[in-house]
């Protein structure tokens, strides 16, 4: 295998002779080196995030003398990195292999990354799964940069509000991050102590569907259908110049449920209803197998239906080192103008 893949590794690299230089010229060190779905090995993804390099693979595990060989290739090219092997091969991809304790403590210990000089914190393990930054969304972060200075912006499923730190960065006037995991809440805290902030984000912790009930001023009442709702903070009712709304592939709870296969109208007309008029929504949907010009109809229907139709939209493509054979990447980005 080592034999097979590392022509791969060196492939993948020579793609990014380009790209790697811009980002690294507007302080970013933070990229996919590795995309195995389009670059020859499906299911291994390696990413660098500042010092760290961060392998995993979903499929399949990865064989001892394979990472052994995958270390040694990215040590000859980045001799400080610290180098963190997660296997996600298991269910739910939840992270699979036990590490020594000293690698167990290098792979848990806080860093920096940086993009677009901004400073993120990163760890190559946590208490959850996923990194602390997803890269294939740097496109949209670049976007909400140009397009933040002077609007007020609300980041929806925010996790670890890397969307609102880059608006309150480009020069937004308010930002308003929500995500009902105090875990993701306390590193985007961070992100924001880390970076010299023209505003301070607001940070509240709150289930998506009961914040944009009572932004959109719909509301949210205390009981439905003779149940008492968890706890949740009150909001003004309030709209918004600019919202990114990026939810995940499935979740539930007594407020609503999210499913981008079968029903993404329903977190995304609440979220439409606390856009501005004349402003702009943000919207990812990251399921492979939902069609960009389907998931599209399905916006445009929605949003007519809701009395607010679509002015104009724009596709928001991944960057270089997220390539894909079809031109249509999983993970679809579409700026709306309602």
């Amino acid at each position: 295998m080592p034999d097979s893949l590392l022509p791969l590794l060196a492939a993948a690299l020579e793609a990014r002779a380009e790209l790697l230089p811009r980002l690294h010229a507007e302080q970013t060190d933070a990229y996919r080196l590795f995309h195995g779905s389009v670059e020859g090995h499906p299911g291994l993804t390696i990413d660098r995030y500042g010092d760290l390099v961060l392998v995993q693979c979903f499929h399949s595990p990865l064989a001892a003398d394979t990472l052994a060989a995958v270390q040694s290739f990215y040590t000859a090219l980045l001799p400080d990195l610290t180098l963190v092997f997660n296997d996600r091969s298991h269910a739910n991809s939840r992270i699979g292999n036990a590490l020594p304790a000293d690698q167990l403590e290098a792979a848990m210990l806080p860093r920096e990354m940086h993009e677009m000089g901004i400073t993120y914190r990163i760890a190559g393990r946590h208490a959850g799964q996923d990194p602390w930054l997803f890269l294939d969304l740097r496109a949209a972060r670049r976007r909400v940069m140009q397009e933040a200075p002077g609007k007020s912006l609300l980041n929806l499923f925010a996790y670890t509000c890397g969307v609102g730190i880059a608006a309150a960065k480009a020069g937004a006037r308010f930002v308003v991050n929500v995500d009902f995991a105090d875990s993701s809440l306390a590193v985007g805290k961070e992100n924001a102590r880390l970076n010299d902030l023209p505003v301070r984000p607001r940070f509240v912790k709150c289930d998506a569907f009961a914040a944009m009930r009572q932004y959109s001023g719909v509301g949210q009442p205390k009981r439905v259908r003779g149940k008492v709702m968890p706890p949740f903070p009150e909001l003004e009712a309030q709209t918004f110049d600019l919202v990114v709304l990026d939810p995940p592939r499935h979740a539930k709870s007594p407020f609503g449920v999210v499913d981008l296969v079968n029903d993404y109208a329903s977190v995304f007309k609440p979220a439409l209803l606390c856009t501005s008029a004349g402003g702009t929504l943000i919207c990812t949907n990251n399921v492979a197998d939902v069609q960009r010009d389907a998931w599209l109809d399905q916006l445009q229907r929605s949003a007519s239906k809701a009395g607010r139709p679509i002015r104009e939209m724009e596709w928001i493509m991944p960057e270089a080192d997220f390539p894909s054979c079809d031109g249509q990447p999983p993970l679809k980005i579409a700026l709306l103008r309602v």
